[in-house]
């Protein structure tokens, strides 16, 4: 199994309120039920203020790496990727487990 990790941080001045965002997260909640290759899926906003932290969150595992490559391949993962984009940067994990 492999695990993927994304943390994403919202761009300066952007709010989890704005139009913007709340499409981009409805886009991600989404994703498990629209994706075969995904094991597991689970993605949230950071419950925490602290200056380190990052803003959202998602938690996921795919069979091996064809399923991953399936899975960020995929055209509603491309889709919601494409919404992050324009507002957020993130930094991602990917391991075996």
């Amino acid at each position: 199994m492999i695990r993927h990790l994304v943390l994403f941080k919202l761009n300066d001045g952007v709010a989890r309120d704005e139009p913007k965002v709340v499409a981009g997260v409805r886009a991600f909640e989404e994703l498990g039920g629209l994706i075969p290759d995904l094991a597991s899926w689970e993605c949230g906003w950071n419950i925490t203020d602290r200056p380190i932290a990052y803003d959202y969150a998602i938690n996921s595992s795919v069979a091996d790496t064809e399923a991953l490559r399936r899975y960020l391949e995929h055209p509603a993962h491309q889709a919601g990727v494409g919404q992050w984009r324009e507002f957020a940067t993130w930094v991602i994990a990917d391991y075996e487990f």
